[in-house]
């Protein structure tokens, strides 16, 4: 890793320092010890001690800089520049020293020795001194030796001093240096933190944008690969119209992988499922839910009010969700346990059940017959416990807020939701492909709803009415037919049978009806019929001669019944020009 080079890269600068330092200090003690010797020799001119000790210095200070410069260079620090520039100063002032003091002692002596310019000069000149300082005692006498001595030791005491002042100038520059690049390594150390941390955060996300991207034309890919035979093929015979047809095969693939894959998730993808089942087992959840909820307690008048969300919003929502997830896209064209999992969590998500109860003393007036042909009035005091159950739910803009979509993501949501798409729906929810009886389908996947609130809600009323009619309109809508003008949107049955006598559309009991007709009731009471309809629902089939319906609102669920043709309850049938 680059952080890793980088530390031990700095580490090394750090010993190298370190290393310097010592040699630093080895070096004064180097000094110390020619002071020493030039103290106890009496015999080593003033100018010879002065050059062997700044000689002495110069060596230590040359293989310390040669060391330092290498192991600098080699580091390729900045720090490590700025160290050997504070060596190459120190001999510098050494060499100044030296020249000065030379000058000073040829002045003073007339027999002063010519500035040496290497170490092995330096060496012979301190063993031949001693001929010249027998000349000197014998012409100036002992104290003239005295006081070369005195003079010499003191100048090799002030060399030494200035030589232990340069060496710890150059150890506490080396030791700042040191700190200054500890400093600096640390800072690199977590700008290469930094660095790699951001590195992994966008090799993740490259991670995720690849899984979404393979997701999205893994499908395509395979049939660009299954047809690249028969697309040569093709070209080499001219057959454009089958290189046509392999373009739009590769196209659909790329849609299968996108959100839009979900169009074509009403097939079983062989897994024993598809969208329809599995909307058709959370339908019947959901109805569960209800019934339980009425049978928590006694009461004697329900009333529901709310409704669910639209199926197509909860499947929009369930696309881009899955399969844009940036941790774990999936393909939405198939169906399985996870993927059916998911659904469930996103439509209860947005459906919600609750109930209440409560209890109200209230009078009653009842009508009786006194056997004179007059009625009676009877007021009473009745307590009753009414059960209240109110279902919430979600639109599609509140599901994108709550998971926080992108912008992206919504033009995905707001275009799987456009209108022009809404046959495609069709296709998914219910199977319908145009067909006459394509408004069948639809009804056969209702059955098992309770409490009709997804139709009277849709048809526009604020609580549970008497919901036939509201059933056939849904379905209708459903199919388009209600904006085609084949059937009409009526919450009263009586409305219904009158639109369609209108047209010339009506067949009465005696009729054998056909597939996706409408059917219309009128219930025999203690007073007969009375000709009006009470009834309605959508014909399914017509078999050994009994006629199987599908109807909301049978005791308050969808349901399919059958009844002989002619049955006398049946007032008549409704014929959409499909």
């Amino acid at each position: 890793m680059p952080d890793i080079k980088t530390r031990d890269t700095l580490k090394g600068t750090i010993k190298t320092i370190d290393k310097s330092a010592v040699a630093a200090e080895r070096m004064k003690s180097a000094f110390i010890q020619t002071k020493e010797k030039a103290e106890h020799s009496v015999d080593v001119p003033e100018s010879s001690a002065e050059e062997y000790a700044s000689n002495r210095l110069e060596s230590g200070i040359d293989r310390v800089s040669h060391e330092a410069v290498h192991q600098f260079d080699k580091q390729g620090r900045k720090g490590v520049q700025a160290t050997k520039q504070n060596i190459v100063k120190a001999k510098d002032g050494i060499q100044k020293f030296k020249e000065k003091r030379a000058a000073q002692s040829l002045q003073k002596q007339a027999q002063a020795v010519a500035p040496r310019k290497s170490v092995g000069q330096s060496i012979k000149a301190v063993e031949q001194p001693k001929k010249a300082v027998k000349e000197t005692a014998r012409s100036a006498g002992k104290k003239t030796i005295k006081t070369v001595g005195k003079g010499s030791a003191k100048t090799a005491q002030k060399t030494v001093k200035t030589a232990e002042r340069t060496a710890k100038t150059t150890v506490k520059t080396a030791q700042r240096t040191a700190k200054a690049a500890q400093k600096t390594a640390q800072a690199t150390v977590k700008a290469s933190q930094r660095a790699v941390q951001a590195a992994r955060a966008a090799a993740r996300a490259a991670v995720v944008t690849a899984k979404a991207i393979a997701k999205a034309i893994a499908l395509a890919v395979k049939a660009i690969i299954a047809g690249t035979k028969t697309l040569i093929a093709a070209i080499a015979a001219g057959g454009w119209i089958a290189v046509l047809v392999i373009i739009v095969i590769c196209l659909i693939g790329m849609l299968l992988g996108s959100v839009f894959g979900i169009f074509f998730s009403g097939e079983d993808s062989g897994t024993g499922m598809s969208m329809q089942t599995v909307v058709q087992e959370i339908n019947t959840e959901y109805d569960t839910k209800l019934q339980d909820e009425k049978n928590l307690v006694s009461y004697d008048v329900l009333e529901m009010n709310g409704s669910r969300a639209v199926w197509k919003e909860v499947l929009a929502v369930y696309s881009v969700k899955v399969n844009t997830d940036p941790d774990n896209p999936q393909e939405v064209a198939t169906m399985d346990e996870s993927k059916k999992q998911l659904l469930t969590d996103i439509f209860w998500e947005m459906n919600e059940i609750s109930s209440s109860t409560d209890t109200k003393t209230e009078t009653v007036i009842t009508e009786t017959d006194d056997g004179h042909g007059n009625i009676v009035e009877t007021e009473s005091t009745v307590t009753q416990t009414y059960l209240y159950i109110t279902v919430s739910h979600k639109t599609a803009d509140e599901m994108a807020a709550q998971y926080g979509f992108n912008e992206e993501q919504k033009e995905y949501l707001a275009e799987l939701l456009a209108d022009e798409n809404n046959s495609l729906w069709s296709q998914v929810l219910y199977g319908i492909t145009g067909t006459d009886d394509q408004i069948v389908t639809v009804a056969l996947s209702q059955i098992g709803t309770m409490g009709g609130d997804p139709y009277w809600s849709w048809y526009g009323f604020n609580s549970r009415v008497e919901w036939c009619a509201c059933f056939v309109s849904w379905c209708a809508n459903e199919c388009g037919y209600i904006d085609a003008g084949v059937i009409p949107k009526y919450a009263g049955c009586v409305n219904g049978v009158q639109w369609f006598k209108d047209r010339g559309q009506w067949l009465d009991n005696s009729a054998e009806p056909t597939p996706g007709m409408i059917i219309f009731f009128d219930w025999a009471d203690e007073s007969g019929q009375d000709g009006l309809s009470d009834h309605t629902g959508i014909v399914q089939k017509v078999e050994n001669g009994r006629v199987y319906t599908v109807e909301g609102n049978s005791g308050d669920s969808v349901r399919q019944n059958s009844y002989p043709v002619g049955y006398y309850e049946i007032l008549g049938y409704g014929a959409p020009a499909y």
